[in-house]
């Protein structure tokens, strides 16, 4: 479990965090909404050390991450993998060389253990088909087409899926998703929705999902939190946030579900 308690964080003098509490429940997605500037992606930040809060702690799996001397904090981030806004691959680099980066970073240096790896994640998000499905020798022409190319030969959906995929890397027991759906077509939107979906019940990962896209909340979430005033406004079941009396919420939902029903 992921438990967040009266964490709170400014920059100068903008308070965006206000003692934000929240426990997110392992094995579930959970999807943090909230509109823009409201402090999503600096919760996220402060989920995985990338930021460190004014007052407040965060605990991951009971482990407080806080004041954690730097060994201690890789360690605990190793157990996290994290999809940033735009997959934010380098473009410099193969798919390969960027899915195993992180591991490489680390001090792993034995191909056969970085190509293991990167084909694992790779079929695990469908960008490479498995040898049952296409056979052996169709395998391995596609997934050596795929670790060679740069991520401008991607589409963006397949740029997301590999961003997915590094996240993968040494099966992390959380899976931190940015705003995975920003920039993407909606149907692109709904194949990653599905990813996310299929990863967490194959794997029974813990997801965490920061995302404006209310068609992606109610298509994946488990339960909803939703930040206002620099607090957690609403935490519950996607059913109960779908149908809450709130006016708050019911506004908030309202602005972005107009093209889908709400029954």
């Amino acid at each position: 479990m992921i438990a967040i308690d009266a964490v709170h964080k400014a920059f100068g003098p903008k308070q965006v965090l206000r003692g934000v509490s929240l426990e997110i429940p392992d094995g579930q997605t959970t999807c943090i909404v909230g509109k823009s500037g409201c402090g999503k992606s600096v919760l996220l930040k402060i989920i995985v050390g990338l930021l460190r809060p004014d007052r407040g702690t965060v605990r991951i799996g009971g482990t407080p991450i806080g004041g954690l001397p730097q060994l201690a904090l890789y360690a605990v981030r190793r157990r996290i993998g994290y999809v940033f806004q735009g997959a934010a691959l380098f473009d410099s680099l193969t798919v390969w060389e960027n899915v195993i980066i992180g591991l490489y970073e680390h001090g792993e240096r034995r191909f056969e253990v970085l190509d293991a790896e990167a084909r694992r994640v790779l079929q695990a998000v469908g960008l490479v088909p498995s040898p049952e499905e296409v056979g052996l020798d169709s395998h391995e022409r596609e997934y050596a087409l795929l670790c060679a190319k740069k991520p401008s030969d991607l589409s963006g959906g397949m740029r997301k899926r590999v961003g997915v995929a590094r996240a993968l890397v040494g099966s992390p027991e959380y899976i931190l998703y940015d705003e995975p759906s920003t920039g993407l077509d909606p149907v692109t939107s709904e194949q990653i929705d599905h990813l996310i979906k299929d990863l967490q019940q194959r794997l029974g990962v813990t997801s965490v999902v920061i995302t404006h896209d209310m068609f992606s909340v109610f298509n994946v979430a488990d339960t909803v939190a939703m930040l206002h005033d620099g607090v957690v406004w609403f935490s519950g079941s996607v059913e109960a946030f779908r149908h809450s009396s709130d006016p708050v919420v019911q506004e908030f939902i309202e602005r972005f579900v107009a093209p889908y029903e709400r029954a």
